[in-house]
């Protein structure tokens, strides 16, 4: 395997440092690069002990400017910076060559105006949305393998997409009525400085959050309404957690006559049987946090309630690593031919 040199455009946050994590430990890379404004001239080890005497930890951070990244030789870059800014690195990066893999959200939507109307702004490079491929890599594998920009998806998009996808392309579900109730650990909130995620706030405490419209709504609906080939959306609502990591989703969807728990089951065994991170648990299993934490896996369980005539879906993933970083890592063992799980 030749490696690959590689860049992290953004490594001072959650999803930077864990791709840091994860490409120490991937035989394939040569992490060349790393950005950050505030954190230039220092090492990943002065800014992350933990990686002391680690593959790269020498590595200094830049400032974060898309010419030098290109300049250190790159020939992939994750963008694992917050939404709105990305297309500022995408647009020169791929002119200069690079492949690029976005961790935000501002390549996901296909439609500017529902950009806008989720995100307040108006797409800042709309012409690139139809040249970008959605990296849920149990759905669109084929077209990340030949891609040079994907749009790794959200963590709550991808706990709730999986489950939900192979029963709306079966048929077995209604589109209508889907809901969902979902919690995530404090990361997801990114690693800022806030009054709303201080350990005081946060600990011993659960509340719901960016009710009824949260901004994830968005990519979920566009992919539900693919895989559904007609219009879905659906009712969604967040609750914030006293853990570090982890997301944890709860589906409800009403289940078309005649479908049951049979259906339910042949339905996902189907689409995920040779799935490499994808942990189906059963209609009597469950889908417990503590068992994806610092992994690439999503754990999925399900129910039949035949008195409300649902499907009651169950996921768990960690929100940085398979909803975040590690997915990332996944799309670009696809596209550089790697075997799906190197490094994971």
């Amino acid at each position: 395997m030749k490696p690959v040199k590689v860049a992290v455009v953004g490594a001072s946050g959650y999803s930077g440092q864990e791709l840091i994590r994860i490409l120490m430990r991937h035989p394939g890379v040569d992490l060349v690069c790393v950005t950050s404004r505030q954190l230039a001239g220092k090492t990943i080890a002065e800014v992350y002990p933990r990686f002391q005497h680690h593959r790269f930890a020498e590595v200094r951070f830049t400032a974060s400017d898309a010419a030098a990244v290109a300049a250190s030789g790159a020939k992939i870059a994750f963008l694992a910076l917050p939404h709105g800014l990305a297309h500022e690195y995408a647009q020169p990066l791929l002119g200069h060559g690079l492949k690029v893999i976005d961790l935000s959200a501002d390549f996901r939507i296909k439609d500017p105006a529902v950009f806008q109307e989720f995100y307040g702004q108006a797409h800042p490079a709309p012409e690139l949305l139809g040249r970008s491929v959605y990296g849920l890599p149990e759905v669109y594998r084929e077209q990340i393998r030949t891609s040079d920009l994907i749009a790794s998806p959200g963590c709550y998009p991808t706990s709730i997409l999986l489950p939900l996808i192979p029963l709306l392309r079966a048929k077995i579900v209604e589109p209508a009525g889907i809901a969902v109730a979902s919690m995530s650990g404090v990361s997801g909130a990114g690693r800022k400085a806030s009054l709303d995620y201080l350990f005081c706030e946060c600990n011993e405490s659960v509340r719901a959050y960016s009710i009824p419209k949260h901004r994830h709504l968005s990519e979920i609906e566009q992919e539900l309404t693919a895989a559904a080939g007609a219009p879905v959306v659906i009712s969604f609502t967040p609750h914030l957690v006293p853990v570090n990591r982890g997301i944890v989703s709860t589906t409800y969807a009403t289940l078309v006559p005649g479908a049951g728990e049979a259906e339910i089951t042949a339905a996902l065994q189907a689409a995920y049987k040779d799935e490499p991170f994808v942990r189906l648990q059963g209609p009597a299993g469950t889908a417990d946090l503590k068992n994806v934490v610092f992994t690439n896996y999503i754990d999925i369980a399900w129910r039949h309630d035949p008195r409300t005539g649902r499907a009651v879906l169950l996921s768990t993933e960690d929100n940085l690593v398979k909803g975040a970083s590690g997915q990332a890592v996944q799309s670009m063992n696809i596209l550089c031919g790697w075997p799906e799980t190197e490094g994971l």
